[in-house]
């Protein structure tokens, strides 16, 4: 059975993983036969947003904490994650991966990535095997490889510029599709930067999730 590793960064759309997108991800790598093994970072999360007003709070909350509310418990810290023991590695979107696994929200194409999540994907990388990143997570990849990478956030126009200023080539995609970087096994598809419901999402994530499997043959 191939073991997926699924990164996430929190628990909701404003301050950590969209968890739809989180759900679909798990949801299309079981329903394929494989095993979904999550990751979360174990440090204090950038900041922490009430999700009805949209406001943020004066809290103070842990990303592997927060995330195991999505995995029911199983995750595991990032920093214990190696290459050899996943057949793939994907990472849904939310603002997490723009606050808590890099700094994309406040620092645009000057941004950092995780250390632990950039030394993951290019060890999985180094040995062939497949990456799918969605939403907003594409932003993370001019700043984890060196070299440029077909990639996709969808059709926001200025977010594609910035990507480009990093080194990307940026693919305009519809929510239903997926941009595949055949030659560095890179998947990467817009989710709930376009979507307008869960539906939607579904689309693009598992074409996504499909692809990533069918590449780690």
């Amino acid at each position: 059975m191939k073991k997926i590793g699924v990164i996430l960064s929190g628990c909701g759309v404003y301050d950590g993983s969209e968890i739809h997108e989180a759900t679909l991800t798990l949801l299309a790598i079981v329903r394929s036969g494989a095993q979904a093994v999550c990751f979360a970072p174990d440090k204090r999360q950038f900041d922490v947003v009430d999700h009805l007003s949209g406001e943020a709070m004066g809290e103070s909350r842990n990303v592997l904490i927060e995330s195991a509310r999505i995995a029911r418990g199983d995750v595991r810290p990032l920093a214990s994650a190696q290459a050899q023991e996943l057949d793939a590695l994907i990472v849904p979107g939310g603002f997490g991966a723009a606050k808590n696994l890099s700094n994309f929200a406040t620092q645009g194409a000057a941004c950092e990535v995780d250390a632990n999540l950039k030394a993951l994907a290019q060890a999985m990388h180094q040995a062939g095997k497949p990456l799918g990143f969605m939403c907003i997570a594409p932003a993370m990849l001019p700043k984890i490889f060196d070299f440029p990478l077909r990639i996709t956030i969808g059709t926001d126009i200025d977010t594609a510029e910035v990507l480009e200023e990093m080194g990307a080539e940026h693919v305009p995609c519809p929510v239903d599709d997926i941009v595949v970087d055949e030659d560095n096994k890179v998947v990467t598809t817009p989710a709930y930067m376009l979507a307008q419901n869960i539906a939607e999402a579904a689309e693009g994530i598992e074409k996504l999730v499909a692809r990533v499997l069918v590449l780690a043959e």
